[in-house]
């Protein structure tokens, strides 16, 4: 597991957070594998008919920007 990773995803949630629990959501991160972050939105997102433009928009300005651009981030169903 790439831990330098890891801690680089979780600025980047920690950033992307305060606007989901303003909505009365959250966001977890599940794990980092094979170039795939995976992570699960909670609370009100958890059943938003948007919560798959949530991810791609937080993979877009966020993630993907600031870190690798291969990296894909990934919505995990298991609640």
């Amino acid at each position: 597991m790439n831990y330098a990773l890891m801690e680089k995803v979780q600025k980047a949630i920690a950033e992307i957070r305060p606007n989901l629990q303003a909505d009365g959501g959250d966001i977890e991160l599940v794990g980092v594998e094979d170039g795939t972050i995976k992570v699960r939105l909670k609370g009100a997102c958890a059943g938003c008919p948007m919560s798959t433009m949530t991810v791609k928009w937080a993979s877009k300005t966020t993630c993907g920007k600031r870190y690798q651009k291969s990296l894909k981030l990934r919505l995990s169903k298991k609640h």
